[in-house]
């Protein structure tokens, strides 16, 4: 038997954001970051929300990586509030945090364990809205929260992976996305295709997912440089938008690979951003899964147009599409390209390796990887050896 689990409604287009005009509730909590209360986001929504009756508490102190602490601080304004709504606002680090933060305020006692574990029923006190800003982790849509242990030494991102904590609802309005500067819309772009390249691949994936998943690659190239060169452009901003809400549809069921495993510890041990490291793992880890899935990587090249004579050869075809693209939208290549020094790397080396092979998302990658396989793609990706 198989499953294919989203959230109940999806509201997705420009203005789709007045959705929160009609909402039914009595309190909601919203849990954002400082930039989004900076431009006026967060008072855009709250407004909205009082339009529709509903009282509001807001949370705005969300930091890229949300730590276990972070989301310690958000339940205890949220249990004093008792909402019937949350609400995140934001990229992935907000709704992370947001999930997370659902998960301990129905459950005060639960254990960080026990949460990764074992998520248990949820929507016994309040129900979910995921509202995306940036058009690159599909959190709106998916299962997943990912939450960094700052007291771990070395710092370390856990996976909080349950159906509970799909969302209720996911507004992705593109109008909250036109904002974004180049270097964002690149990087979260990066995370889109990373998305939809693994959950393609992934050994989960259904016809379901991989329908979803190849439309998403062709729109990011299709509109991502587009979008990185002119941030008005209101058709390539909506493909973008609409290609993350639908890669996040895709991996949320289909899972994910080894390029985020590798991704998550560049992100807690380096703070990488994590659409520059998908983007800077994405190339190295196709080569290496290729000798399981060059036949579904030959598929991705022949969607986008790739002339090719053999699989070996569409491989190495879809691996320089890549590096074009991320030379079109000036994304870094390799790791000591983004400013890691050789021998900060190498001491790192090993933990990083060691927290990779533990990440959740190995699980489903197309080729099994051994440790040391993991520390020759961090080698190879610091060096620029494809």
């Amino acid at each position: 038997m198989k499953a294919f689990r989203v959230p109940k409604d999806i509201v997705f287009g420009w203005g789709s954001l007045d959705y929160l005009k009609q909402l039914d509730g009595s309190k909601a909590f919203i849990v954002s970051d400082k930039t989004m209360d900076k431009v006026g986001i967060v008072n855009k929504v709250k407004d909205y929300l009082q339009e529709a009756g509903l009282e509001t508490q807001t949370f705005v102190d969300v930091e890229p990586d949300p730590s276990r602490e972070t989301v310690a601080a958000g339940v205890k304004l949220m249990q004093a509030f008792s909402p019937d709504w949350i609400i995140s606002l934001g990229g992935g680090s907000s709704m992370d945090a947001a999930k997370a933060m659902w998960v301990f305020y129905e459950y005060p006692d639960i254990s960080w364990e026990k949460a990764f574990a074992e998520t248990p029923k949820l929507r016994n006190k309040a129900r979910f809205i995921a509202i995306a800003t940036t058009s690159g982790t599909g959190s709106e849509v998916t299962c997943a929260a990912v939450i960094t242990n700052r007291n771990a030494n070395p710092a370390v991102k856990d996976v909080i992976a349950s159906n509970e904590i799909t969302p209720d609802i996911a507004i992705t309005d593109p109008e909250l996305a036109a904002s974004m500067p180049p270097r964002v819309t690149a990087a979260t772009g990066m995370d889109v295709l990373t998305h939809a390249i693994e959950s393609y691949t992934s050994i989960a994936a259904t016809e379901i997912d991989r329908a979803l998943a190849i439309r998403a690659i062709q729109m990011v190239f299709r509109s991502l440089p587009k979008a990185y060169a002119d941030g008005r452009n209101q058709i390539a901003r909506e493909d973008m938008h609409t290609a993350s809400l639908m890669a996040g549809m895709a991996f949320t069921n289909s899972f994910l690979g080894i390029v985020h495993s590798l991704a998550h510890q560049l992100g807690s041990q380096f703070k990488v951003p994590h659409g520059d490291a998908n983007s800077l793992m994405l190339p190295y880890v196709i080569k290496f899964n290729s000798i399981a899935v060059a036949d579904k990587y030959m598929e991705i090249a022949n969607a986008l147009n790739l002339k090719f004579d053999s699989e070996k050869d569409a491989v190495n075809k879809l691996i320089e599409a890549i590096l074009q693209l991320q030379k079109d939208i000036g994304q870094p290549q390799t790791i000591q390209g983004i400013g890691i020094g050789e021998k900060e790397f190498n001491t790192k080396l090993n933990d990083l390796a060691q927290s990779a092979i533990n990440d959740i998302c190995v699980f489903c990658n197309p080729r099994v990887p051994s440790l040391q396989d993991m520390k020759d793609l961090y080698i190879k990706a610091f060096n620029g050896d494809l």
